[in-house]
Formats: C-alpha cells, sequence, structure tokens
C-alpha cells in the first residue's frame, strides 16, 4: 500500500522505516506468490499495473479488517488520532483537556502526510484527525471537518540576518532569501498559501532545500540565510537559538485548523475530543 501511495520506493522505505532494498525484496516476494506483477518500474518511474490496481482495495480491506479484529478485543480503550507537524501548544492543550474528561482512554497519535490522514479517518483506521486548510472538495466522500482554530504563521530566520531583529517583516523583504518549505505533497495546503503570498507580493520565491523534517530545515537555516515559515504555536515550544522567528506584518498568513470525522460512524470519544479542542457547534 505505501509503495502504491508513494510510486516511489525510496519515499516508502522512509515512510516505513526500513531500507530501500527491503522495500524491493518485499514486493518481489509479493509479486512471485501472487504470480503477477504489481507494478510498472523504469529508471524514470514506478506505476501500478493493472493487477495492482485491482490488489490495491483489496489491500486495503485487509489491512482495516486486521485493525477492526485487534480492535475488537483491545482491553483499553483508546482513540486514534492523526496529527501533524507544527500543533504546538494547541496539541498539548488538547490531550491534558482530554486526559481530564476521559481519563481511562488512551490517545494513540498518528503522524501523517494529509491525504493519508483524511483517508484513514475515512476508512476506520483513524477515529479522527487534525488538518489544515483542506477544502470540501479534497475531503474523501463521507468525512466531516468542524473548524477549530486558526494558525498564524512566523518567518524562521538566521538569528544573525538583519530582518532577525524585527519586531515583524513584510513578505516582499524575504524575497531575496532562498525558501526552504516541505514538499507540496506532503503539504499542499501551507505550501500553495506561502508561494501564493509571495506572487501576491510581488515575486517568486527563490527555492532553497528541501529537508525531510522541520528539525533539519531549522538546523539548515541557522548555519545558511534561508527562511521558511513556522506556525506560531509551534515556535513558542521550538528551542532553537540560531533561529529567530518574525511575525509577519499585517494581515499576516495563517492557515485553518479543523478536525476531520467520518460523518456517519462517529467516534464514541468524539464529544470529549471536541470538547477538548474548545469546538462548539453553530
Amino acid at each position: 500500500m505505501t509503495v502504491a501511495e508513494e510510486l516511489h520506493f525510496g519515499r516508502a522505505a522512509a515512510r516505513l522505516h526500513i531500507v530501500q532494498s527491503a522495500v524491493s525484496q518485499q514486493i518481489r516476494r509479493l509479486e512471485r506468490e501472487l504470480g503477477a506483477e504489481l507494478f510498472d518500474r523504469s529508471p524514470r518511474h514506478v506505476r501500478l499495473t493493472g493487477a495492482g490496481e485491482r490488489l490495491l482495495p483489496e489491500a486495503r480491506a485487509v489491512l482495516v479488517a486486521a485493525d477492526r479484529a485487534r480492535a475488537a478485543v483491545a482491553p483499553v480503550a483508546a482513540l486514534r488520532l492523526g496529527t501533524s507537524t507544527g500543533l504546538g501548544e494547541h496539541l498539548d492543550r488538547v490531550l491534558a483537556a482530554f486526559a481530564e474528561r476521559e481519563p481511562g482512554v488512551q490517545v494513540e497519535l498518528v503522524s501523517l502526510p494529509a491525504e493519508e490522514r483524511l483517508a484513514r479517518v475515512a476508512d476506520g483506521r483513524l477515529d479522527a484527525a487534525f488538518v489544515r486548510g483542506a477544502t470540501p472538495q479534497e475531503h474523501p466522500p463521507g468525512l466531516r471537518v468542524l473548524p477549530l482554530w486558526s494558525d498564524p504563521l512566523v518567518a524562521a530566520l538566521p538569528a544573525g540576518h538583519p530582518l532577525a531583529a524585527r519586531e515583524e517583516v513584510a513578505l516582499d523583504e524575504l524575497a531575496g532569501l532562498p525558501l526552504s518549505i516541505t514538499a507540496r505533497r506532503i503539504n499542499p495546503a501551507l505550501v500553495d498559501l506561502v508561494v501564493g503570498a509571495c506572487h501576491d507580493a510581488g515575486f517568486e520565491p527563490l527555492p532553497g532545500p528541501t529537508s525531510g523534517s522541520l528539525q533539519d530545515t531549522l538546523a539548515t537555516i541557522g548555519a545558511r540565510p534561508l527562511w521558511t515559515v513556522v506556525y506560531g504555536s509551534h515556535a513558542r515550544v521550538l528551542h532553537t537559538p540560531r533561529v529567530a522567528y518574525v511575525p509577519f506584518r499585517a494581515p499576516g498568513l495563517a492557515l485553518a485548523t479543523g478536525l476531520a470525522v467520518h460523518g456517519s460512524a462517529p467516534t464514541p470519544y468524539l464529544d470529549g475530543l471536541l470538547a477538548a479542542c474548545g469546538h462548539h457547534e453553530n
């Protein structure tokens, strides 16, 4: 499933936290067992074959069934909650408030790209997930996204850069610095917001290095003249002395955060989770 979602053996291996050769060996073993090639491999691309396309929904169903089987005999109540990088103080607050309301329920945090978080809520492998900036047209069928809060973004700059001493920074003042930001496939809402705002400010952002994690990006910014964006709630809990966090000049940049839940089969702990998030129905 992971190779089919990424269509890249290296990225699949990184997500699975195993070496690429192990992923390739497992796929070849599965193909031998099934007597069919599942992927069309070439130096330029990886694509599902017809057999692979037919197997993929069945593979998803097998994993969902396995999760349900485990849940049927699980001795401890649990909430499976999808998270994303940058929730910062929000996540600490929500978890503390939920523990007060549901002291017997364990919370399993699962960090995944936004698209997969939504897919797992839709097929029942997650009870709920935090998402940012997703429009209803981007949701899998059967999902609801309940609004929670708006997250302002701040600019992350080298601490020694002249702009780092400012109380706020205008976006166009960053035009001369390369932008280091996550790949769009990981967080399309964030990338579209930032790149679109740069265009509105009259410049095309200079491409900087794309790191595998925010921690790596911040470490690079501490050593090189680059910039990126960080959620303000996350910046307040980061300890990065070589990086400064500067608010954007009004109107600033912000992304709305919501909670994705299944429309017809909500978790039994949804009310407690929404109360912990501070959500109020209109």
